[in-house]
């Protein structure tokens, strides 16, 4: 038997209402904040995301499916959606049009080859938020509350907001020496990776989760000593706004995120009761100069759909139930066809309808319709279209009552409303 890929997994239809549930939510919000979905590629040249992304982080040193193409062609699934984004936004020239700031959301799956975790999976799904084109710390404050919006949706209990600021390339190159100078007597009990990430980028180290280096790092400079006069400043407003907002946070500093292209403020959601973050962003105002693009001003977040549906409220997901038809027509073989009419003319009228499919008896239809879930079943036989009437039973409540055809569609929309 050929099994799903080791960190997939499939959706099943008794589950896809809850995907459902969060998308239906997803559409809320970006009507709310006036967001526009935009759709990309599922891959990638593998250098956009060397560029993007950067190759002192765990996902280009370790969790890409890469591979050449018939042209020899470097290939990367996408890892990730901001990278993927960026670049739509410089090749279709999306600034040109000088409505700005740029406001879009995206839900796409997402690829990494790590060991599955808990609610995160090789082939997982993310939805996030990009906001091109606005400096401003308020731009900042919104795409927080669109995702605490979005956690709140979800019903996710105990959730903390952290905030942190990495600087500017100016702050990060003294912190980065101060943070040199503090590592360089302990280097070699850290981890290979981070004695690599000991010259090409420091801050990375932070970010390590081996317990070795987790104690090296905990009495670390913090990068907040360091800021500059503008990024103190950008902190400070971002707070402020927040506080404006109502919106409750902590500051973390040893928050940095898992991808170089971040600069200025950075954040994270973490679900409490379960030790999860569910949802992690921030500012990346470098990041279209340094794929081919202007420089651009830029935030956003991700957020997986895997891990929001493992840690939202369990009554609101389990309400999510899967589509039934409103009416079952159970007819007498013998009148199947007239079953098949009524199916077709109720759904032309807009009310969701089914009929017996593979040549059930009567009662085995009446059992088949009750663990559907259906409200009402349709009975048609003899005595029913002698009368040119269905048998109309109201699974709810268990009442029959013999309605015209004529009548049909009106005694359905009433009942139902």
């Amino acid at each position: 038997m050929i099994k799903i890929p080791k960190g997939t997994k499939d959706v099943l239809p008794s589950n896809s209402a809850k995907w459902h549930l969060v998308e239906e939510n997803i559409k809320k919000l970006a009507k709310k904040y006036a967001l526009n979905e935009i759709r990309t590629p599922i891959f990638e040249h593998t250098e956009l995301f060397l560029r993007g992304v950067g190759d002192t982080t765990d996902i280009v040193n370790k969790e890409m499916y890469t591979f050449l193409d018939k042209a020899d062609r470097s290939i990367t699934l996408k890892p990730e959606g901001t990278a993927c984004v960026a670049r739509s936004f410089i090749e279709n020239g999306l600034d040109s049009a000088g409505v700005m700031p740029v406001k879009m959301y995206y839900e796409t799956p997402v690829f990494r080859y790590e060991n599955p975790q808990s609610g995160r999976l090789r082939e997982h799904h993310q939805f996030g938020v990009e906001i091109y084109g606005s400096a401003s710390a308020y731009t900042d404050a919104e795409v927080i509350s669109i995702a605490k919006d979005m956690l709140e949706s979800m019903q996710v209990a105990n959730v903390k907001l952290y905030i942190n600021s990495i600087g500017c390339a100016d702050c990060r190159k003294k912190y980065n020496e101060a943070l040199r100078t503090y590592l360089a007597n302990s280097l070699d009990s850290m981890c290979p990776q981070c004695k690599e990430r000991f010259d090409k980028n420091p801050l990375r180290i932070l970010d390590c989760k081996e317990d070795k280096c987790k104690l090296v790092t905990k009495s670390a400079p913090r990068i907040l000593d360091y800021l500059c006069g503008d990024c103190k400043d950008h902190f400070d407003k971002l707070k402020h706004t927040l506080d404006l907002m109502n919106i409750l946070y902590t500051v973390k500093a040893d928050i940095v995120r898992g991808l170089d292209y971040y600069t200025g403020t950075v954040f994270e959601f973490v679900a409490e009761d379960v030790g999860l973050t569910v949802c992690g962003g921030g500012r990346y105002n470098g990041l279209l100069e340094q794929i081919g693009g202007k420089p651009t001003p830029a935030v956003g977040f991700g957020m997986g759909i895997e891990r929001l549906l493992q840690v939202a409220n369990a009554d609101l997901i389990d309400s999510a139930t899967p589509n039934v038809p409103t009416i079952y027509f159970a007819p007498m073989q013998e009148y199947y066809d007239k079953a098949i009419s009524l199916t077709a003319m109720l759904r032309e009228a807009g009310i969701s309808a089914d009929t017996d499919h593979i040549g059930r008896s009567l009662k085995a239809q009446m059992k088949y319709a009750g663990k559907l879930g259906v409200r009402f079943v349709g009975i048609l036989g003899e005595d029913e279209l002698k009368q040119d009437a269905v048998s109309i039973k109201d699974m709810q409540i268990g009442e029959t009552q013999l309605v015209k055809i004529a009548d049909l569609i009106n005694y359905i929309e009433k009942k139902v409303n």
